[in-house]
Order: C-alpha cells, then sequence, then structure tokens
C-alpha cells in the first residue's frame, strides 16, 4: 500500500472546500484522482466512497449535536439510497475493466457532474428566490413518503455508479420536493442522510474488488482533518464566492469526461468566464458606485466640519445665565455700570 503525499495534500484542499461549502466532495475529488493522478475511473470512484465513509459523519455529527436534522426524512430517503447504492455498485462491477468500460464509466461520471452543477445553480437560484416563501423549518415539515424514497433510490443509484450527487444533487431535489424549506434547513437532514448512503456504496465497492486502499489511505490523511477545520471556518466561508468556483470545476470535468477534446473545452470555458463577468456587470453595475461613495464621503466630513446646531440651540435655552454672566463681565471692561 503506498500513500501519496501529492493526492494528501489535493484532498486536503477539497476536504477544506467541502467543510466551509458542504459541497463538492465527490464531484471534485473523484475528477482530481482521474485527471491529475492517473488513477483508473473505476478504482477512483470506488477509493473515493470509501474514503467518504470517514469524512461524511463529520459534518452529520455537527449538524445532530446541534438539533438541526429532521430524522423522519433521513430514515425515508436512507430506505430507498442504500439498497439502490449496493445496486450501483453492483453495476461499476459488470462493466469490468476494458477500455471501453472504464470510457462509460468517464461518460457516466461526465454526465453526473454535468448534472450536479445543474443542481448547484438551480440551488443557487432558489436560495435567491428563498425569501419569498421558504420560511418553514425542517422539523415542522410532513415528509411524503413515496416521493422521498424516490429521491433516495435515484440518489442511491447514481452515487453507487460514479461516487457524485450525494450532496448537491439530492439536496435540490429535496428543495424541490419541500418548496416551503431553504437550503440551509436542508444541510443538516442531507449531510445525515448521507453517511448510510455513502456507507452502503463503499460496502458495495469493498464487496466487488475495486478498491485502492492506498489511495483510500492517502484521501482519508488528508480530507478528514481538512473537513474538520473547514467545519470551523463554515461561519466565516465567502460562500458566494466559493461555491461559484466549485460549480465551474464540476463543470468543466464533466464536460471533459463527455468526450469534449481539450481545445474545444478550452474555448467553451472561456465563453462561459466572458459570459459570467458580463451578466455580473450587468447586474452590480460597480461604474455607479464610486460618485455615490464620494458624495457620502463629503456629506460625512462636512458634518464633522460644522457644530452641531441641536447643541448649540440646548447651550441657548437651557442655560440663558451663562449669556447674562458673560455680559456683565463685558460691561465691567468697558469701565460701564451694568444696570441693576
Amino acid at each position: 500500500m503506498h500513500v501519496d503525499p501529492y493526492i494528501i495534500l489535493g484532498s486536503a484542499v477539497v476536504g477544506f472546500l467541502v467543510g466551509m461549502t458542504g459541497a463538492g466532495g465527490g464531484a471534485l475529488m473523484t475528477p482530481m484522482l482521474i485527471l491529475l493522478f492517473g488513477v483508473q475511473p473505476s478504482k477512483a470512484i470506488s477509493s473515493d466512497l470509501v474514503a467518504a465513509v470517514m469524512m461524511r459523519p463529520i459534518g452529520a455529527a455537527v449538524h445532530l449535536r446541534q438539533r438541526t436534522v429532521n430524522l423522519r426524512l433521513v430514515r425515508l430517503m436512507v430506505l430507498g439510497s442504500v439498497p439502490m447504492a449496493f445496486l450501483g455498485a453492483y453495476v461499476l462491477s459488470l462493466m469490468g475493466h476494458a477500455k471501453s468500460a472504464q470510457t462509460n464509466i468517464e461518460k457516466a461520471l461526465g454526465a453526473a457532474l454535468l448534472v450536479g452543477a445543474s443542481a448547484m445553480v438551480l440551488r443557487y437560484l432558489l436560495d435567491r428566490r428563498s425569501g419569498q416563501a421558504r420560511h418553514a423549518v425542517v422539523h415542522e415539515v410532513t415528509p411524503r413518503p413515496l416521493r422521498t424514497v424516490a429521491i433516495g433510490m435515484i440518489g442511491g443509484i447514481v452515487v453507487g455508479i460514479t461516487s457524485v450527487g450525494s450532496g448537491s444533487l439530492m439536496i435540490v431535489m429535496l428543495l424541490f420536493l419541500y418548496p416551503m424549506l431553504g437550503a440551509n434547513q436542508l444541510v443538516g437532514t442531507d449531510l445525515t442522510q448521507a453517511v448510510p448512503l455513502t456507507a452502503a456504496a463503499a460496502l458495495g465497492a469493498l464487496a466487488f474488488g475495486h478498491v485502492d486502499f492506498g489511495v483510500t489511505a492517502s484521501l482519508a490523511i488528508g480530507s478528514v482533518p481538512a473537513v474538520f477545520v473547514g467545519s470551523l471556518f463554515s461561519s466565516l466561508a465567502p460562500d458566494r464566492y466559493v461555491r461559484p468556483v466549485i460549480t465551474f470545476v464540476i463543470a468543466a470535468s464533466g464536460l471533459k469526461y463527455v468526450g469534449i477534446d481539450a481545445t474545444t473545452l478550452g474555448w467553451l470555458l472561456c465563453a462561459a468566464l466572458l459570459a459570467i463577468a458580463a451578466a455580473w456587470l450587468f447586474v452590480k453595475r460597480p461604474w455607479g458606485r464610486p460618485s455615490s461613495d464620494l458624495g457620502l464621503a463629503a456629506e460625512l466630513e462636512n458634518t464633522a466640519a460644522s457644530p452641531p446646531k441641536a447643541l448649540t440651540h440646548l447651550i441657548r435655552t437651557e442655560a440663558p445665565e451663562i449669556t447674562e454672566l458673560d455680559a456683565a463681565a463685558a460691561s465691567r471692561a468697558r469701565g460701564e455700570r451694568p444696570d441693576t
């Protein structure tokens, strides 16, 4: 068993991002292993699943301690996801190790990554609109059993085959099923249900023999402490900046896996960056800010330089004897006798 220090470093970076934002675990870790370290796709997926069993309980334990988990929803999702995760691992084993099979696995992974990136964009848009009606608390929700079990089944088969989707994909499906809840109310429930889901998928991977224990050990050594540190900084995380970066990387990896060549992918990413920058400029209009800021600064400076009129009026009206004493002193100075 060989422990790779570079995989440890890479998994630490991904683990820190997962700890801060709660997203991007499988969707970033597996592409990193395949694209950067040349790990065979089936081994990368299985090793990532086994390492996730040690990583995900950290976030779940924090939310259980804070009582932000709806255990009824967790039980329903686990009822559907755990059997399907075993089935997904079995399907992965049937694909074999041949070149054509690995190509099919990469395409399936690419499709899952693109779906995950789209789900994260939808989640962002739903969060932007959450001020309208998403005010319910997760414990007050009445579960919809059949649809919730179906969400677990979809997530389980996708995770078992590709290791992607237990976070971003399933939480978006929950947001559509329970439109009165905001994403912040579902994070704890989603993280908790992901623990038995990834455990089932990992057991399936161990049973069918695709795990590289050196890769798994490297991932665990780097990601587990990094997730803990990231969770401590979660309240300070600039989520509006980190999550779009993760979404962009996931989408780029997905496009690469589905068969787009490097040159075309480069042009597509450049066009996407330009479109995002143009949209940001159109919405934020930063060129209109300096003048207002300067006007506010000038107003504050004038206010500080001029004496407060209210205070002057208060002195004049509340203390008239001060004015009389000053007039008497001036008369004595001129040699005049003050009026009595």
